[in-house]
């Protein structure tokens, strides 16, 4: 061997992003996800020309934060986070992750793309990661319509905390991007269940309505208070817990708690699905 060869032989090979370009050009291309987005986008237009025409609702009344819209344009983002957190994005995460392989086996891709060849592991982390960048495209959507529109609309002022503290505007939108960092934790979760279903089947619509109906259910039941041994157990239990995030000082008990369970739902099912897809025959 000469050494331009050996030296070859020696370089590490460098790391292509080439198929996780080409999976999010399929998420972020398809017309069926940018009308989706538009879905997401709406929610906060919405409530701000709403409130704009209509007023201030009282306390209590609609999602939370509504209330307190006009005090600061801020609070429209939280408002439709807070609206859109117990199902839109819930769907919009599950319509991503429950296509990421039932979509492809589907339409007959997957067997072709496995025949490149593309180790199975790698794709499946490549699709995963592809449903992260949804994930953080959507929450971040939603938060910077609702944000910018209600700068529009009503203007800056102080933020009051649900402590009842007052924090200047630069400090609130800190706390909503923590408040998005939390909840995209939470719907990463949510998709790594999407995508272990999304290997069990050839039908997407199928996988999205059982992830969905996974979400609702799991809400119904953390409603129900003689359940409440296992409510800490539900994949849903913690989503509301951003709200501490919004506390002065911050509280960091439940948001602890709620990453370290999104974190153990993450591991459990992206490995259930890799379990799945190594040994999924995809050849007929």
């Amino acid at each position: 061997m000469s050494v331009a060869e050996s030296s070859r032989a020696r370089r590490p090979r460098a790391v292509s992003t080439r198929l996780l370009r080409s999976e999010l050009r399929l998420i972020f291309e398809r017309r069926r996800n940018i009308a989706g987005m538009g879905v997401l986008a709406s929610v906060p237009i919405i409530i701000a020309v709403s409130i704009a025409i209509a007023g201030t609702p009282q306390p209590g009344e609609g999602p939370t934060f509504l209330s307190q819209v006009t005090s600061n344009g801020l609070f429209v983002g939280l408002a439709a986070l807070g609206a859109e957190l117990p199902l839109f994005l819930p769907l919009a995460v599950a319509a991503i992750s429950g296509d990421a392989v039932a979509g492809e086996a589907n339409i007959g891709t997957l067997r072709y793309l496995l025949a490149v060849p593309v180790h199975r592991t790698r794709l499946l982390a490549v699709k995963y990661a592809a449903i992260l960048i949804f994930t953080v495209a959507a929450v971040l959507l939603v938060a910077a319509v609702g944000v910018l529109l209600g700068f529009a609309l009503f203007g800056t002022g102080p933020v009051t905390l649900l402590s009842g503290t007052q924090v200047g505007t630069l400090e609130g939108l800190w706390r909503l991007l923590l408040v998005c960092g939390y909840l995209t934790v939470c719907l990463a979760a949510f998709g790594a269940i999407g995508l272990f279903v999304s290997t069990l089947t050839e039908q997407p619509i199928g996988a999205t309505i059982a992830v969905v109906g996974l979400a609702v259910i799991s809400q119904i039941l953390d409603a129900i208070a003689a359940l409440a041994p296992i409510h800490e157990y539900l994949p849903t239990h913690y989503w509301l817990a951003f709200g501490d995030l919004l506390r002065d000082p911050i509280s960091t008990d439940l948001i602890r708690t709620g990453m370290l369970s999104a974190a153990a739902y993450a591991l459990i099912f992206w490995t259930a699905a890799w379990a799945r897809f190594v040994g999924k025959d995809v050849t007929s």
